[in-house]
């Protein structure tokens, strides 16, 4: 097998092993490293003395997002109230600047499909490549999305997509609970708009939040639920099911995601939506 073989398969086998990015940016220099670690170490200075009677207390700002989330989430009302279309939305949230995975993404990612529709489907976050290219679920969960859909009757212009945070949390890491709660008012409103007649809730981050339940998605799977806001008409019928990226790490699993899918179709022909 040949060098660029050889790498050509390595690649293929990071990609294949969920790798979608490099950890840094700026390439380390490990000769250098191994270099100073040879280096002879020098006899450390002693410490400072300390006397915890008079050594200043530091001070606990307002300055972590745990603090900062209950005012921001406010603020977020207030925006998200004053959207009339999802043009407006979209603006609002583009133009947020108090949560800082904002400062790590690429793009805004909002929404996909028809805004018309009457059913609608939320996920957790944006991916990689949903970062990349500004729309939720285009990655391989995306596709695998497509698929499922597909064997119920529907795609992307019977359905509207969007996820609870519009950007990417770094590596792809799962979504604290003050940045989920900072965003929902938006979440809230999206849905608002939209007002559609069935929601699909997609993993546990999407379900906690939108039904403010704590269960976990293996229990609240499978389960219907009325969602309600002030803005909204009238409740929507919300189903929970696993996330396609859960899916594709726990295969055994599928069974049970297409039992709520067809569960999703009966619900959509009992309404007679389509």
């Amino acid at each position: 097998m040949s060098i660029t073989q050889s790498a050509y398969e390595l690649l293929r086998w990071y990609v294949d092993a969920g790798v979608d990015e490099a950890i840094g940016e700026i390439p380390v220099d490990r000769y250098a490293a191994a270099a100073r670690a040879a280096a002879p170490v020098r006899p450390a200075s002693p410490p400072p003395t300390f006397h915890p009677e008079t050594a200043p207390r530091p001070e606990i700002g307002r300055g972590t997002l745990e603090q900062r989330a209950p005012e921001q989430r406010s603020n977020a009302a207030h925006l998200a109230a004053e959207c009339k279309s999802l043009d407006e939305l979209y603006a609002a949230i583009d133009s947020f600047e108090a949560c800082p995975l904002k400062m790590t993404a690429r793009r805004t990612v909002f929404g996909d499909g028809n805004p018309k529709a009457q059913v609608m489907l939320v996920g957790e976050a944006p991916g990689a490549d949903e970062d990349r290219i500004g729309r939720p679920f285009v990655g391989v969960s995306g596709q695998l999305l497509d698929r499922m859909l597909a064997s119920i009757g529907l795609d992307r212009s019977t359905c509207y997509i969007t996820n609870i945070l519009p950007w990417r949390p770094p590596g792809n890491r799962k979504p604290s609970l003050p940045e989920v709660e900072m965003m929902l008012p938006f979440v809230e409103r999206h849905v608002e708009l939209v007002d559609p007649a069935v929601m699909l809730l997609l993993g546990g981050a999407a379900a906690s939040a939108l039904l403010a339940r704590n269960e976990p998605i293996s229990r609240l799977r499978g389960r219907w639920f009325d969602y309600a806001t002030p803005g909204l008409q009238r409740p929507v019928a919300a189903l929970a099911t696993f996330h396609p990226a859960f899916l594709l790490r726990t295969p055994g699993q599928k069974r049970e995601a297409w039992r709520d899918f067809v569960t999703l179709r009966q619900k959509i022909d009992f309404l007679n939506i389509f």
